[in-house]
């Protein structure tokens, strides 16, 4: 059921518009004596989910009485994070989900299943795994919080990808991201029908249906002015809440380019960024718009390790991205790879497959990845001085830029709200 929804490539939401639509669809549920909130973390910062999450705490009052931060194989929150994206909400409110250790299987969706909606891509089952607080904590509601935008791994972001990925277990993570890179990235992004999607829809109808989650989802997008707009909120229990955000997402945050693009710059927020594993958005999303034989340069100050997970980041450095065949090859012959299959996936979503190139520009810091570090996993480097200084953030706008010196580069300010392909490329 569909509770209250706004939007379209005109809408401007402001706070005060968030807050009346939360409002007016809780107070359609009527009395609630027991509330979860599962948000995003922060690096889904420009989402609203912050706000939205303090509105529902306004709401409820100590009726919420646990938040979740949907972490998946995320580090956990910092309380200067937690403090600036959830403002006066009370610190001891929050919980922090351990992908590992702290969840349940909820069902299993059949091999047979698995194999019809990937193709033959992958045969094995999936497990449907939560944080086990969403079923042991006696919840009379659960409010999934977060933003539907073209997403690398299922395709379009959010809805029960939030719960089953962002609460979920090792093996369900591991395995919905390789199906997904079995699959084929570029034959999902952009698309709410996917292989992964199946997956998520078939475990909420048939092993999470008892859960009383309703969905509260933003549509956040780059205005003409560069300036971050919410163009919409759909708050629902079922499919339609997800279908709607996800058909306005791709109107707003999906550009088709008329030319493949020879050179792009992406620059990594350093608030946001400090892995390869969020920073290769700069690959995920720009993949379908470079040019063959193109450049990506990835301007990224705050990049400090691989995986945000130090057994991810092991594999990283130790597999790198050297594309899908050698991938396979090296998940077909380690057991370690086999068990963490979500790493094997990123390998994959992470490498070019050699038809562009990938030059990552880390800042100068004691922390930063060194150049040895990043020309080891399959990455070309260049200073990041010097790169800045030609390529200024500062100076440049979204899309086409012409230097000085005459050269044509195609910049991209944050690539995490964002999907950009080439007409040519782009399987309708």
């Amino acid at each position: 059921m569909l509770y209250y929804e706004i939007g379209s490539t005109e809408t401007a939401l402001k706070a005060e518009d968030l807050r009346y639509g939360l409002f007016v669809a809780l107070k359609k549920l009527g009395n609630k004596q027991k509330v979860l909130a599962i948000p995003p973390d922060y690096t889904r910062l420009p989402s609203r989910a912050g706000e939205l999450t303090e509105y529902a705490w306004e709401y409820y009052k100590e009726k919420l009485t646990d938040v979740l931060p949907a972490l998946g194989t995320h580090s956990p929150m910092t309380m200067e994070q937690i403090s600036h994206m959830f403002g006066k909400m009370p610190t001891d409110l929050f919980r922090e989900h351990d992908w590992r250790n702290d969840v349940i299987t909820l069902g299993t969706v059949p091999a047979e299943f698995v194999k019809e909606v990937s193709e033959g891509a992958c045969d094995y089952t999936w497990p449907a795994q939560v944080n086990k607080l969403l079923v042991e904590g006696n919840f009379d509601l659960i409010l999934s919080i977060g933003q539907v935008v073209p997403h690398e791994v299922v395709g379009m972001a959010n809805y029960n990808k939030n719960i089953f990925v962002g609460t979920g277990g090792s093996e369900g993570i591991n395995k919905s991201h390789y199906i997904g890179a079995a699959y084929g990235m570029e034959k999902m992004m952009g698309r709410a029908d996917t292989p992964v999607r199946k997956v998520f829809n078939y475990a909420s109808e048939n092993f999470s249906n008892h859960l009383p989650i309703l969905y509260i989802q933003t549509v956040v997008g780059l205005n003409k002015q560069g300036k971050l707009q919410t163009y919409g909120l759909f708050i629902g229990d079922d499919f339609e809440v997800f279908d709607k955000a996800a058909k306005l997402s791709l109107q707003v945050n999906f550009e088709m380019l008329d030319k493949p693009i020879k050179k792009a710059v992406v620059w990594l927020d350093p608030t946001e960024f400090k892995s390869t594993w969020l920073g290769n958005k700069s690959i995920y999303r720009t993949r379908m718009a470079l040019a063959d034989d193109g450049e990506l340069i990835v301007l990224a100050p705050a990049l400090k390790e691989f995986g945000e997970d130090k057994q991810i980041d092991k594999l990283i450095r130790k597999y790198g991205y050297f594309g899908t065949p050698h991938t396979l090859k090296m998940v077909s012959e380690n057991e370690e790879l086999q068990n963490n299959l979500g790493a094997a996936a990123h390998l994959i979503h992470g490498s070019s497959e050699g038809r562009f190139s990938i030059t990552y520009c880390p800042g100068k810091g004691e922390e930063n990845l060194t150049q040895k570090e990043i020309e080891s996993v399959g990455f070309k480097y260049a200073d990041y001085d010097e790169m800045t200084a030609k390529y200024n953030p500062k100076k440049l706008k979204d899309g086409y830029n012409t230097l000085p010196d005459g050269e044509e580069i195609f910049y991209i300010s944050n690539p995490a709200i964002g999907l950009w392909a080439f007409k040519d490329r782009f399987e309708y």
